[in-house]
């Protein structure tokens, strides 16, 4: 049979819908109330319960995972990054107390791959069900000459949903606040383009190289999985802000999402102008990969603070009194938790000490 001019062309239509063709098998998983319709429609359904809220407000984000693609593309693992990029954009409006709703996917390729295809889609959705976020539909484009040969791109949207006057803004942080960090996965999805410098291109090392110190080869460590505290930070807001237990004062004031910036450009986004906050360095468990990048790029050190998590992929701003009942619940998920800084006087920005 006559190849179809289309697909002379590079951009192979039949191809792409019998690699679609499992997509409600896969995408069941992610399935939660309010989803309508079916998948493959011009627009995903969603019919929000607003019976469940007083005052309901729906809050976005958009995302991408950054030039960690890279080392996927030499790795020629693709199982992870679709995580990545749910984890990141639910992690983001889990710090105005947003409940991820649904998620969107964009994937852009040269050649379309199925077996890349089916491993991106399976972490999307491993990802969203875990989160209890629904995965109701995406974009899928073939674009040849565009992407170099084996390279993508993804990105993501999300939707989530949180009561007016359950929104977490920051406008309550006082001085004498306490900060607790949550625990990261290593890098997370940012900095990429300065670790690959260091570790790839000035140091010589291999992603396929074992390191004592890291405990895996590098490449594993540079693909750990962004993680996920969407679900920790529901649980921790019901019992400290939402229940009868908090008396109508909330403990947890403000959460931050440590990502592109580090501390020094994410957590003035929530201090209110006359604070500032400062990190006590050495109160919690750097992770290796971070020192190893500082030496061997001879980094300064408050750079690595405003391009990497350093070890805390989120920050959680409470009261005093409430700062070692929220530390104990949030370990009590297995993730480690630390006292890492104070709210003091200022005017908006971090001081690292």
């Amino acid at each position: 049979m006559k190849q179809k001019a289309y697909a002379e062309a590079g951009v192979d239509i039949d191809l792409g819908n019998r690699v679609k063709s499992g997509l409600p098998r896969l995408l069941a998983s992610t399935r939660r109330p309010g989803v309508m319709g079916k998948v493959g429609g011009f627009g995903g359904l969603f019919a929000l319960d607003t019976k469940k809220y007083q005052s309901p407000v729906l809050v976005s984000s958009v995302d991408g995972v950054g030039t960690k693609l890279k080392i996927a593309f030499a790795m020629g693992r693709h199982d992870t990054i679709g995580q990545d990029l749910v984890n990141h954009c639910v992690n983001d409006i889990a710090v105005l107390g947003a409940e991820a709703l649904f998620f969107l996917d964009y994937l852009g390729t040269g050649k379309l791959e199925p077996h890349v295809f089916e491993e991106i889609l399976r972490g999307f959705a491993q990802a969203c069900a875990e989160n209890r976020c629904a995965l109701i539909g995406g974009e899928t484009a073939q674009m040849p000459g565009f992407y170099q040969a084996g390279e993508y791109d993804v990105s993501g949207t999300i939707v989530g949903v949180v009561d007016r006057e359950k929104l977490l803004s920051g406008k309550g942080i006082r001085v004498g606040d306490v900060v607790l960090g949550l625990a990261s996965n290593g890098l997370h999805t940012n900095g990429y383009s300065l670790a690959r410098k260091v570790l790839l291109d000035q140091m010589k090392l291999k992603l396929g190289g074992r390191s004592a110190e890291l405990g895996s080869t590098l490449g594993e460590e540079l693909l750990r999985v962004h993680r996920s505290y969407g679900r920790l930070v529901q649980k921790l807001l019901r019992l400290y802000n939402y229940s009868e237990k908090s008396h109508g004062a909330p403990a947890i004031k403000g959460l931050a999402h440590i990502t592109g910036g580090g501390f020094v450009d994410n957590l003035p986004r929530i201090l209110p102008r006359h604070c500032d906050v400062v990190i006590n360095k050495g109160s919690w468990e750097v992770p290796p990969v971070f020192s190893m990048i500082q030496h061997g790029g001879r980094i300064d050190e408050s750079e690595m603070y405003q391009v990497f998590n350093m070890g805390i992929g989120m920050v959680i701003i409470t009261t005093p009194e409430s700062a070692s009942k929220v530390t104990r619940s949030a370990a009590s998920s297995g993730l480690p938790v630390w006292v890492v800084g104070e709210v003091v006087r200022g005017g908006g920005r971090v001081r690292l000490s």
